[in-house]
């Protein structure tokens, strides 16, 4: 049998307020006057964490559109215009949630490999390193800040680029900068974190690496979403690690069910990944029923409104869009489901399910 080696974050480092130590984490890998590029959500366009960014030189922000999940062409018209302003960068640091943080893995990495991002849309394309990049969260749950994939919606799929070059080389962990999210954003990617070891803890490709890790970030998401009467900072705490934990988890296992049905909806309507995750989770009692049963003790109890009937009036063309989309996930409905999971899950079952939501 031969076992995944598998790529991890090279430094990591945690603790309220050890944003400020950014400057000095980055001095090193500074190449003469070539800029770092900081690409932060433009939710914090004219906000305080903006203008504590340490810049020097000839570094630049960019406020990333994050709206709609991250677009192969919008990453690509970044990396040229950087390549266009300056030939060569030192870095790239994402600063915001998972869709900021993907978005910044993907164009560290098209700075250095030729094309276009969705040429390297699958596993193991990317040929070459990226510019140096770091991962900073500002919402807790994705575990974007630890897995070798950037989730990017493309002219044809939405699909991550996986591979040993797509990690980030530094992340910083600061609980203090995810004190102020809105309440139904910080409970969506809280709960892809949840679901995250759901999936994970559940499935086939299970072993006791990825079973530690998801076994406790599932245990701080029930700290933090069932036995909490309110938020406090040691919620953002321990939501952080969870997130943590829950993408070291899925690095050595795979996620499921909900995960590969929330790829075809955001890829045909655009639906954010952690809410996406939530409308699907909540009809998927077949598949996982204490985590769903679970999952909405947490939705009721912290007064979250799970989106209903998203599909309605869909043409047949579209079902078939985000069945194709969906099925094409094989790794993750085999984890789900085992080797034979196409006798599960057949298209009209799925379009079932998708009907559903």
């Amino acid at each position: 049998m031969k076992f995944r080696n598998f790529k991890m974050v090279d430094y990591v480092v945690y603790g309220r307020g050890c944003f400020n130590q950014l400057d000095e984490i980055m001095t090193p890998h500074r190449k003469g006057s070539s800029p770092m590029v900081f690409l932060i959500d433009h939710f914090f366009e004219g906000k305080p964490l903006a203008s504590r960014v340490p810049l020097r030189g000839k570094d630049r922000v960019i406020f990333i559109d994050v709206t709609l999940e991250p677009k192969t062409s919008y990453v690509d018209r970044i990396a040229q215009q950087l390549k266009d302003d300056f030939g060569e960068i030192s870095g790239v640091i994402g600063i915001g949630g998972g869709s900021t943080m993907d978005f910044a893995k993907a164009v560290s990495l098209m700075m250095t490999n030729p094309g276009s991002s969705a040429d390297y849309q699958g596993w193991d394309l990317v040929k070459k390193p990226g510019v140096y990049k770091v991962g900073i969260p500002t919402l807790s749950g994705t575990g974007a800040e630890v897995s070798r994939t950037t989730v990017l919606t493309g002219p044809t799929k939405k699909l991550g680029m996986n591979s040993d070059f797509t990690p980030f080389n530094q992340i910083v962990l600061d609980p203090e900068l995810t004190a102020n999210a809105p309440v139904n954003q910080r409970f969506y990617t809280g709960m892809d974190c949840y679901i995250h070891c759901i999936e994970s803890l559940q499935g086939t490709y299970l072993n006791e690496f990825s079973k530690s890790y998801g076994e406790k970030a599932l245990q701080l998401c029930q700290k933090v979403f069932v036995e909490k009467d309110h938020w406090d900072n040691e919620c953002d705490d321990q939501l952080m690690m969870a997130s943590f934990a829950g993408g070291m988890s899925i690095a050595y296992s795979q996620v499921g069910v909900a995960h590969a049905v929330s790829y075809g909806l955001s890829y045909l309507l655009g639906t954010k990944h952690g809410i996406g995750n939530c409308i699907v989770f909540n009809k998927l009692e077949e598949f996982y029923p204490e985590g769903v049963a679970e999952f909405k003790v947490m939705v009721e109890k912290n007064k979250i409104d799970i989106p209903q009937h998203i599909t309605k009036g869909l043409t047949d063309e579209q079902f078939d869009i985000m069945i194709n989309v969906s099925l094409g996930m094989k790794p993750l409905w085999e984890n789900a489901l085992g080797k034979d999971w196409e006798k599960t899950m057949t298209r009209e079952k799925l379009r079932a399910l998708y009907e559903s939501l």
